[in-house]
């Protein structure tokens, strides 16, 4: 982006006053952008940032002047957080390259590698779990970078971040990079009031402009009306006449119901006769317009499976000699590791075959060492098509030449719904690589019904509210309750987000209340007298003047004179015999009194201010204590505080959905005796969710202690259950033992391809639900007994091998 004279001008005066930007800046290859400059000063100016721009702007330099400005201070730390580990795991290796291994780390639950290292990439649970602890590692950290931080909104994890940035120390410099949201200034305003200093800046520009087209048969046509004679945001008309005309203006004659007219195609039949080109078809216009590398959304696994298969049989190559031997030599070189009999199982050698001929897919059932190669070989520009589910929008290092959608709806779980102005935004925005396309390009699909209009306005919108998931859970009320007792944490759950948008007075109400007690605490410190309570003294002074204050006022009766008089003699009596009134500081330490009180008064009205409003997360908070207190976590000390017992402490270090559940197995000893097989398949039964069509469906289960002890676990649930609702608090889903004999049979030693065969699962999903119960395991062999608890560290042991154990960084 070449900038105007004043804008240098304005530069070198920023950076002659900053010379720790003026050398980061220039030893990168592309100038910054405004918005850069802007965050970047900003941090070297000392302040937190909220940085909201869109997908592929460019926000992630903001996070690298972060690490250098920590490496630049004697021993400072920086711990950069991303929502999942793929993307830690790509961080990690982009600073590996940059500062050298010596000085990063990676923390990811299943991986720890040189954690006391001054730049330590994380997930953000692992970072949540170290405030909860009061890690050693948080010494001398100074920045944090929370990556992809609008993911607070998802109802699953969100809370995470939510924590994350109420207890992170008040000196940290938070930078937070998020997509473009319409609410960012409000996100913005909370930061503030909970972090102190925050520049939000905001940006809308994409660094590579971004032109749309809607695929029609064999034609590509522009959404917008590029004839010149109109506004841009005007919906090209052959596009509405096409609406019009249901597809037919463009396809000619419809092949629907000729007989073999889908003969040798692939799904032909629901395609080609309304408008819609099939994969093979788009991959070769693509090529033929120099679109490629492109990045095809599919909402579905088995369509990206299916799309590579596609594109193979119809013989398509997009790869030269050169290339094809580079992709194997790489792939081999990453997959030597494998068993040969597992790489069977993984389909590997079609898999190499789609990588030689510059085709792939990618998305969550793909063993993960695959979808890494996959991502390696994009950036390399070796692959020229992937076709991928939505989960690849989520910030992982892609940038393509054009992205295709295949559809503007995706199934949500329920039932299938539009992509949201979000989601759109996201997806296309992996469209356009910076220094290398001059534009990028968004291609739409046509299907019957599709609305141009609609299309346009979805295209338009750049952004979409971020709305808070944080909801108070047992680990953490018991985590907050230890450290801070009741009362204190009721006032951080107020100055959460969610209570935030709930009532955003709220939140500067509860700063403004916490500031009043460290100041009340600082008054109470300066009137204190050796001679006696001097808040006592003060208070017979105070009784004082409002008795000769009521006598002024009005008329008062006989009766009321003599009564007001008689307790002002009294009231004269006790302050000259109190023994501060001989202090030869008391009128100092009165007016600190004075000062105290007047400030108590204006605390006790803010106090009931905030009780009168409606702070649903504190009230869900209480339900939550309540259901502590009453199996035992939590008890009341001498004082009538709450506090954790031994159960409560167990608790504190089990985090996840089932924590109670889990916490309450514990204390009955309901697992004990297992063995590593059998409290393995037992973690699978608390982390698995199973499908709405796995209901009353019956399972097998492994034999053995395994049975009883799932039977009381659930009997368990159902008592834990009944308890939450009784305390109105939503309850929780049967725990489901659909995948437990799979992982009984796994850390039994069975191979890979027997596993998988009786499972019917994904590789990627089997790897991914091995990875949560090795995380489970681990915390249980933590806090367990120690018969339980070694027993749960074989487990690991078992479960974490083959292609379980396969692509943590070395």
């Amino acid at each position: 982006m070449s900038l105007s004279p004043a804008e240098r001008y304005a530069l070198s005066r920023q950076q002659r006053r900053q010379p720790r930007l003026a050398d980061f800046v220039a030893g990168q290859r592309f100038d910054l952008d405004p918005f850069q400059l802007a965050a970047c000063s900003a941090l070297d100016e000392g302040r937190s940032v909220l940085v909201a721009a869109p997908t592929g702007a460019g926000k992630t330099i903001i996070a690298e002047f972060a690490v250098f400005l920590a490496m630049q201070e004697q021993g400072a730390k920086v711990f950069y957080t991303t929502p999942i580990k793929a993307l830690s795991n790509q961080k990690y290796q982009e600073f590996v390259d940059t500062w050298g291994a010596e000085s990063v780390g990676l923390l990811t639950g299943d991986t720890n590698v040189n954690s006391g290292a001054r730049i330590v990439v994380m997930t953000t649970e692992v970072l949540r779990n170290m405030l909860y602890a009061d890690s050693p590692l948080l010494d001398r950290l100074a920045y944090v970078v929370m990556d992809e931080v609008h993911y607070l909104a998802d109802r699953f994890r969100g809370a995470v971040w939510e924590e994350v940035i109420i207890h992170l120390p008040e000196a940290v410099r938070l930078v937070s990079l998020s997509a473009t949201v319409s609410n960012a200034e409000e996100f913005g305003d909370w930061l503030q009031a909970v972090r102190g200093d925050t520049d939000v800046i905001v940006s809308e520009e994409r660094p590579v402009p971004l032109e749309q087209h809607v695929i029609v048969k064999s034609k590509m046509l522009d959404l917008f009306d590029s004839s010149g004679q109109a506004a841009t945001n005007r919906v090209n008309p052959e596009l509405k006449q096409l609406a019009r005309a249901g597809g037919r203006s463009i396809s000619g004659r419809s092949t629907r119901g000729q007989r073999g007219g889908d003969r040798g195609r692939y799904h032909r039949d629901a395609r080609s006769g309304n408008g819609r080109a099939d994969r093979p078809e788009v991959v070769a216009m693509l090529q033929g317009k120099n679109l490629l590398p492109a990045i095809v959304f599919i909402f579905s696994r088995v369509g990206c499976d299916q799309a590579v298969r596609q594109v193979l049989r119809s013989g398509i190559r997009l790869t030269e000699s050169a290339e094809r031997a580079e992709i194997r030599q790489i792939v081999e070189s990453r997959a030597r590791m494998l068993r040969d009999e597992d790489l069977a199982v993984l389909g590997y050698w079609e898999w190499l075959e789609g990588l030689e001929r510059g085709v792939a897919a990618h998305h969550a059932g793909m063993l993960p060492a695959f979808k890494e190669i996959v991502e390696e070989l994009f950036q390399l520009k070796l692959l020229k098509v992937v076709f991928a589910t939505e989960t690849l929008a989520l910030g992982v290092n892609m940038p393509a030449r054009s992205v295709v959608l295949e559809k503007l709806e995706k199934f949500n779980g329920e039932a299938r719904v539009p992509i949201t102005p979000g989601e759109y935004t996201q997806l296309t925005g992996r469209a356009g690589r910076r220094g290398i396309d001059v534009e990028g390009h968004s291609v739409i699909q046509w299907v019957d019904g599709l609305d141009p209009e609609a299309v346009a306005a979805l295209a338009s919108r750049r952004s979409y509210p971020l709305n808070s998931s944080f909801r108070p859970t047992y680990n953490m009320a018991v985590n907050l309750i230890d450290q801070f007792g009741r009362e204190r944490t009721r006032q951080i759950l107020e100055l959460s987000f969610a209570q935030f948008q709930a009532d955003r007075a709220v939140v500067d109400l509860a700063r403004t209340l916490r500031k009043q007690e460290e100041s009340m605490a600082g008054f109470e410190q300066a009137m204190r007298c050796h001679l006696g309570d001097f808040g006592e003294y003060a208070a017979l002074r105070r009784r004082i003047g409002e008795i000769e204050r009521q006598s002024s006022k009005g008329n008062p009766t006989h009766a009321q004179r003599d009564r007001m008089q008689r307790e002002l003699t009294a009231a004269r009596k006790a302050m000259r015999a109190h023994p501060c009134h001989g202090c030869a500081e008391r009128e100092s330490h009165a007016r600190w009194a004075e000062r105290w009180w007047r400030l108590k008064t204006e605390h006790e009205q803010l106090s009931r201010q905030i009780r009168t409003r409606t702070g649903q997360v504190a009230k869900r908070f209480d339900r939550v204590t309540e259901v502590l207190e009453s199996l035992g976590y939590l008890d009341r000390d001498a004082s009538g505080a709450l506090v954790s017992t031994s159960s409560g402490r167990i608790l504190k270090r089990i985090y996840g959905e089932r924590d109670l559940l889990v916490a309450e197995c514990l204390r009955r000893g309901i697992w004990d005796g297992l063995d590593e097989a059998g409290i393995a398949a037992m973690a699978a039964s608390l982390v698995y969710e199973p499908r709405r069509d796995d209901s009353n469906v019956e399972y097998r289960l492994p034999r053995g202690r395994f049975r009883e002890a799932f039977e009381r676990t659930t009997d368990t649930w159902a008592v834990l259950d009944d308890i939450e609702r009784d305390h109105r608090l939503p309850g929780s889903e049967v725990p489901s033992p659909a995948l437990a004999s799979a992982m009984h049979a796994w850390a039994r030693g069975t191979s890979l391809g027997t596993v998988l065969a009786d499972t019917e699962l994904a590789a990627g999903d089997f790897v991914r639900l091995s990875k949560q119960v090795v995380d489970l395991l681990d915390q249980v062999s933590i806090v367990a007994d120690a018969e339980l608890g070694a027993t749960a560290r074989s487990a690991i042991d078992a479960v974490r091998r083959g292609v379980v154990a396969y692509g943590a960084p070395a």
